[in-house]
């Protein structure tokens, strides 16, 4: 497992934009004056919102004292919030190699990997530390991470176990559904806490998201966040730059063998007997200067990723008394689910054509061919229809669309209502207009469906 995997920070999930103060009282050791100065001044402008000033003071901090992992992951909560993920990835990662062990942290480095798209990584991590998760926080931190179903399961297992369900609880899970496709389930569980007005408007929000390779603005749409060009955490900060002494132990003993050796073909003495040889000094005793302990920070203040909810929750919500169990949506997945009503016939506008209808998006060209394949065999309505096979790359990302063309905007918004009462995620677009990030010349045209 490489380093960006095993080694990962820690944090929670949440989306408020105020930032409480790090607590110094957890530290076991008096770290250096300039040290404990940047660190409580990046504290106080986190708390401010003032976030470029923050980095400076973390920056600062790292510098004055660059193996402490409290202010490692202090500086990688202030790249955070400024929308710079490399940056905090990288200092999450350093936390966590110098023995950070706070499930925020976990999240937190799981969150920066997930807007890197690097979803893969991200939820390695969350399995590394399940059993320190809280489920409301692993639960959707899968999702995002690209594996909603695993979500799913999690938050649901959750929910039956608990008493009493909190409001994060369930919308998380209310969530986690929706980035699954599976909307019905997704709106019985937002209706738990959201006001019976405000449900479309959340879903409406949620679905916006939904596509695959909007895996950048999901985390920063969480977390509240503007995205930034990021180069990354400054070279003078890397982790590498400053050894621990086992590795200086395990550097000089690897080097030492070689300069014996050359020392003693030049200076050899002559021939002496065992007992009157000069005892060598050992590895250990050249660097037999205590390694200085590393303080540690208590983190219990800072916000991370978590709030008591995903989204803003109603103050309706927040003042009401515990409920009892909620009511579970089917769990079943999008893929099994049977549309509502019988399919709506789809209005005869054809002759216009100016529209296309989204029905996924694949990370791959074999798998959007088989996901076209399943999706004529579920829709009737396609079968008169041509595939669009489009690459597109987002965030550096690449992803393969697959959309129907040969409609009307009232077919076409026929044909998505039918698609959408199934579970699935579909929208319709005018030719004119496609979607941002499609790579011209790259439309691959599928014969048309028999």
């Amino acid at each position: 497992m490489d380093r960006s995997i095993r080694h990962a920070p820690r944090l929670a999930l949440a989306v408020s934009t105020a930032l409480a103060g790090l607590a110094l009282s957890g530290c076991t050791t008096t770290a250096a004056p300039q040290a404990n100065t940047s660190f409580a001044s990046a504290q106080a402008a986190l708390t401010k919102g003032q976030v470029d000033k923050a980095i400076m003071h973390a920056e600062a901090a790292v510098l004055a004292e660059p193996r402490n992992p409290g202010y490692r992951a202090l500086l990688g909560a202030s790249y955070m919030e400024a929308g710079r993920f490399q940056s905090a990835a990288t200092s999450f990662g350093d936390a966590l190699d110098l023995g950070d062990d706070n499930p925020r942290t976990v999240l937190s480095f799981a969150l920066a990997k997930i807007a890197l798209g690097e979803g893969r990584s991200a939820a390695a991590v969350l399995d590394e530390y399940t059993n320190l998760i809280d489920p409301a926080d692993l639960g959707l931190a899968l999702a995002l991470s690209g594996e909603p179903e695993r979500g799913v399961h999690v938050l649901v297992n959750a929910v039956r176990a608990s008493d009493q369900a909190s409001p994060k609880l369930r919308q998380n899970l209310a969530y986690t559904y929706a980035l699954a496709g599976n909307w019905r389930a997704a709106r019985v569980m937002a209706a738990e806490d959201v006001p019976a007005g405000e449900v479309d408007q959340r879903l409406t929000q949620w679905a916006a998201m939904a596509a695959p390779e909007m895996f950048q603005t999901r985390v920063a749409a969480l977390l509240n966040v503007t995205t930034q060009y990021d180069a990354g955490q400054p070279q003078r900060l890397a982790l590498a730059n400053f050894p621990s002494q086992d590795m200086m132990f395990a550097e000089a003993a690897a080097q030492a063998p070689v300069e014996m050796m050359a020392k003693a073909e030049m200076e050899m003495p002559p021939p002496v007997a065992a007992a009157e040889s000069a005892p060598v000094a050992t590895f250990a005793q050249a660097f037999d200067t205590p390694a200085p302990s590393v303080g540690t920070v208590d983190a219990s203040g800072i916000r991370y990723v978590s709030n008591p909810v995903v989204q803003q929750l109603p103050a309706r919500a927040e003042r009401s008394a515990p409920r009892a169990a909620p009511r579970m949506a089917a769990a079943s997945s999008q893929r099994r689910m049977a549309p509502a009503a019988a399919p709506a016939p789809v209005a005869s506008d054809k002759s216009m054509a100016s529209h296309l209808v989204q029905l996924g998006s694949y990370n791959s060209k074999v798998e959007a061919e088989r996901g076209w394949t399943m999706l004529k065999g579920k829709f009737a309505q396609l079968k008169d229809h041509k595939v669009v096979i489009t690459e597109a790359v987002v965030n550096g990302r690449t992803f393969w669309r697959v959309a129907a063309e040969g409609f009307g905007p009232k077919s076409a918004q026929s044909l998505c209502s039918t698609v959408k009462s199934s579970g699935r995620g579909c929208f319709a677009y005018a030719a004119s207009s496609p979607p941002a990030g499609a790579i011209k010349g790259t439309v691959r045209m599928a014969s048309r469906s028999k």
